[in-house]
């Protein structure tokens, strides 16, 4: 009996993003010209800077509300901007991103993702379809989305936040893209029609965060919905021609569980592989930043 191997991935082409340091529930972060300082709640060793060293490098400290876990406001120094542009450049990719402080902690762009950006262009490639149809659901900013397009897709990019939708078409527009379908909708009743009309996608790519609301107020909570979601997407990917990615950052998920859940919903994996994600600051820590499933005919 051939055993699983639980996969360790970090992205290996990252000019402009740079992991500093972590621990202390924190981590310090380069991204472009700029270092930012952020809550962690996966980094729970010690840092292996002094205090004093972040403090004088960081350009901008995000500080939480009293009482709240996301919600907070960036304690800026002088000449730090609100809003830049940072490219992402392989052989194969040419992406530019527009980041930004938000109240929430996040600047637009997860760079442990440039691993899946790296499989969707490879696998896009790959297929035996011209213009694969791609669907990107809960699709954030759009990195996914923009990766495919790239790569040559008809992609779809759903999410339900209108300003989520804004700040990803000028992620495309940044990159020198176009015609991307734009979706503001909840992503479990937008699967569920295309499963009812019989549509098809040859990839599918899936990043539900624990949990959300539909722009109608529909509640999402990723214990209890994702196996229905899996399931219906299963209907609407391609049985010959296919990838599919599954990410999810959720401490209460182990990759043993995104597996189970895959394989109850989808007949067939082929090359699948299946672990964490993770960025390696500069003292060699690993910060552990999600749980993958991929697989794909080609």
């Amino acid at each position: 009996m051939q055993q699983e191997i639980i996969k360790l991935e970090t992205p290996q082409n990252w000019k402009e993003y740079q992991l500093i340091d972590s621990g202390g529930f924190e981590k310090l972060e380069k991204f472009g010209k700029y270092i930012l300082r952020r809550p962690e709640p996966q980094a729970a060793w010690d840092k292996s800077m002094p205090e004093t060293e972040w403090e004088r490098t960081a350009n901008a400290t995000f500080k939480k509300d009293k009482g709240s876990q996301e919600k907070g406001e960036w304690i800026l120094k002088k000449g730090m901007e609100e809003r830049w542009f940072m490219p992402y450049k392989t052989d194969a990719l040419d992406l530019n991103f527009k980041l930004a402080l938000s109240s929430f902690k996040h600047v637009g762009i997860f760079p442990e993702q440039a691993s899946n950006w790296e499989f969707i262009m490879d696998k896009v490639k790959k297929l035996p379809v011209k213009n694969p149809k791609v669907l990107n659901i809960f699709a954030y900013t759009g990195g996914a989305s923009i990766a495919a397009k790239q790569a040559g897709a008809d992609i779809t990019h759903v999410d339900s936040i209108k300003q989520v939708i804004s700040w990803s078409r000028e992620n495309m527009e940044a990159s020198n893209l176009e015609n991307i379908r734009w979706v503001v909708e909840d992503a479990l009743k937008f699967v569920k029609r295309e499963a009812k009309r019989g549509n098809i996608y040859q990839g599918i790519i899936l990043d539900p965060p624990a949990y959300g609301r539909g722009p109608d107020g529909e509640k999402w909570i990723l214990e209890e919905q994702i196996n229905e979601l899996l399931k219906t997407v299963a209907q609407i990917l391609d049985k010959e021609n296919y990838f599919l990615i599954l990410n999810m950052y959720s401490m209460g998920f182990s990759s043993l569980i995104v597996e189970n859940l895959v394989k109850c919903s989808f007949s067939q994996t082929l090359n699948h592989e299946f672990g964490e994600l993770y960025l390696q600051d500069n003292f060699k820590k690993k910060l552990p930043l999600g749980v993958f499933y991929r697989f794909a005919s080609v």
